[in-house]
């Protein structure tokens, strides 16, 4: 059995009495970063083997994590916060595991463009999630594409592109155009800055920012 384990976006309280119970009961435990987890899983007192499994090593260990799990291991994969999957690595295992038979649990939980979404105020009845946005190659076309979009979008970004992001929507999407970021989100200092696209990038051109980003931006009119 092959578990997809969400974990908490900064909380810690916000993990799932199933997602403890399935770490505790796993053969191995597979971490982006082994030294994130290992806090989450010391918090809890939870004492299993844990390996690296991330995006520079997940084509080269998915056959073997596969044959391991046909021997009859089970496994929990994390990521360093929010749902493996989900702009992070899990699905080459995941694929692997459903093409020889092994079965796989996704347990619900923690994401962070859902209260990010929330949050924004803007339509959530219909809404497309990119993710990351291309750092080079291909921006421009997908830019095109987006400005043209209906529906609510939600991108995530890292706080040094923050600004860089936020240049690149006002030029293709107008500077008018609603929006929301969210940062720290679950944590101590979450913010959640509303305004037009020229509003918040004003805002945050004026301070530090810090912590994982969200940035949800509404379609057009």
């Amino acid at each position: 059995m092959l578990y997809i384990v969400p974990t908490p976006i900064g909380n810690l309280a916000d993990i799932t009495i199933r997602a403890l119970d399935v770490l505790k009961s796993v053969d191995l435990i597979l971490a982006e970063d082994t030294r994130n987890s290992s806090v989450l899983l010391n918090h809890y007192q939870i004492h299993k083997p844990i390996s690296p499994y991330h995006q520079h090593n997940e084509h080269k260990v998915a056959a073997h994590l596969t044959d391991q799990l046909l021997s009859g291991k089970s496994m929990a994969v994390l990521t360093d916060a929010g749902t493996p999957g989900i702009s992070d690595p899990a699905f080459l295992l995941v694929k692997a595991c459903i093409e020889n038979n092994i079965e796989v649990q996704c347990l619900p939980g923690a994401t962070a463009f859902v209260p990010a979404l929330i949050n924004s105020g803007l339509p959530t009845n219909s809404f497309c999630f990119e993710g990351f946005l291309p750092l080079k190659k291909g921006r421009q076309t997908f830019l095109k594409k987006m400005a043209i979009e209906e529906r609510t979008m939600v991108f995530y970004e890292s706080p040094m592109r923050l600004l860089k992001t936020l240049s690149n929507f006002i030029e293709y999407f107008g500077p008018s155009r609603l929006c929301c970021v969210s940062r720290e989100l679950t944590k101590k200092f979450e913010e959640n800055k509303r305004g037009t696209l020229q509003e918040v990038h004003d805002y945050f051109a004026s301070k530090s920012v810090k912590g994982e980003i969200v940035i949800v931006v509404e379609g057009i009119r």
